[in-house]
């Protein structure tokens, strides 16, 4: 069991016959009442989202979420297949599941897979990514006094802000929980 006192982003939680994972949270204790948990949840299985709010002594059941490593191999228009390398088994995921990790990912990278009851949620590349840069406009010396930075495209169409160094067909590294250039590979 877990308390709405103990509610931080990204837990998951059973609430009215459904798996919900926190997105936002946040605790208020204002002068007058009582304390309570303003939150911001997602259901695991539709994808829905709701503001909540709980009292802190409020307990739910703690959903169990199943971590799998697997290969993204392709996909096929609508669907994006992806690969169990222990088992070979390949499991097809709609493009909301997969839309965000596609920003950092590329065919036969690996990639972390939560379930629950054997149903897919969530993809997750891994922490740190090294991709090509495809597009970017040539940096000025001389451009600016103190760093500066330009928008660059990678390989997979994501576009981000990275220094005025950086040139088409260098290999960047990427923080892929926030989307920010790292540094040169």
């Amino acid at each position: 069991m877990i308390s709405a006192g103990d509610l931080r982003k990204g837990v998951t939680f059973i609430y009215d016959n459904d798996v919900y994972e926190v997105i936002d949270f946040q605790h208020v204790k204002p002068g007058k009442g009582a304390a309570f948990v303003r939150s911001k949840i997602r259901s695991v299985l539709t994808g829905a989202t709701k503001d909540t709010t709980f009292n802190p002594s409020e307990k739910f059941e703690k959903a169990v979420i199943e971590t799998k490593e697997m290969q993204y191999l392709y996909n096929d228009g609508t669907l994006y297949y992806f690969m169990d390398n222990e088992t070979f088994e390949q499991v097809p995921l709609e493009k909301e599941i997969v839309e965000e990790a596609l920003n950092f990912m590329r065919e036969n990278d690996m990639a972390q897979i939560n379930f629950h009851q054997g149903k897919a949620f969530r993809v997750s590349p891994a922490n740190f990514v090294e991709l090509e840069v495809t597009q970017t406009e040539p940096g000025v010396k001389g451009d600016t006094s103190s760093g500066g930075a330009k928008p660059a495209t990678v390989e997979t169409g994501f576009t981000l802000n990275v220094p005025l160094f950086v040139n088409t067909g260098d290999i960047i590294r990427i923080d892929t929980r926030s989307g920010e250039y790292m540094s040169r590979a």
